[in-house]
């Protein structure tokens, strides 16, 4: 079925569009909740999250790519469940990994100066990721974004894990250049 015959189930408020997202999304959506939360279960509730927030906001949100709308979700969702798990303990998994990369580049405060910095991150982030070479930016994208194993962004990007880890700290670190160049403050 086409991304928007089941956007149009869901207009229509027709149940079975959750069946036709399942169909089509579930392995996509079990990968990017596994990678974050490195657990069966807890993965499995995420993805199930994902089909009811998809339910609670279509409408009134008419989503263009429905992938990549609906990996926006199971995204958010796994990440506020590994926050809620990991409150009291410390996790294992992809998600602490790639966070632990990047950690120098993120702040936790959630003040309204830091709400308006993480925008500005974002767009600046978008910005420079287009900078990048198709592999430089899929590498990324997928260690960062999706969460992926190193072995995995190495072996979608044709290469080594060392190529890719060398990869990835170097355009970690032309993404700090890049931040400081346009000013903003790490």
């Amino acid at each position: 079925m086409q991304d928007e015959q089941i956007v149009a189930l869901y207009w229509e408020r027709d149940e079975s569009a959750i069946t036709a997202t399942q169909e089509k999304y579930a392995a996509y959506l079990t990968k990017i909740a596994h990678n974050i939360l490195d657990d069966p279960g807890d993965s499995e509730e995420s993805v199930n999250d994902t089909y009811l927030a998809a339910w609670n906001s279509i409408p009134p949100q008419r989503p263009s790519v429905l992938s990549t709308y609906l990996g926006k979700l199971t995204r958010r969702i796994s990440i506020d469940r590994w926050r809620r798990r990991t409150s009291q303990k410390r996790g294992k998994g992809e998600f602490a990994l790639s966070m632990t990369e990047m950690e120098d580049l993120m702040t936790d405060r959630e003040d309204p100066q830091s709400v308006l910095d993480a925008k500005v991150l974002g767009e600046l982030l978008n910005r420079f990721l287009r900078t990048l070479k198709p592999e430089e930016r899929n590498a990324f994208i997928g260690r960062y974004y999706y969460m992926d194993t190193l072995r995995d962004v190495a072996s979608y990007c044709g290469m080594s894990e060392g190529k890719a880890k060398s990869m990835l700290f170097r355009t970690r670190q032309h993404l700090r250049t890049y931040l400081e160049e346009e000013g903003y403050i790490l």
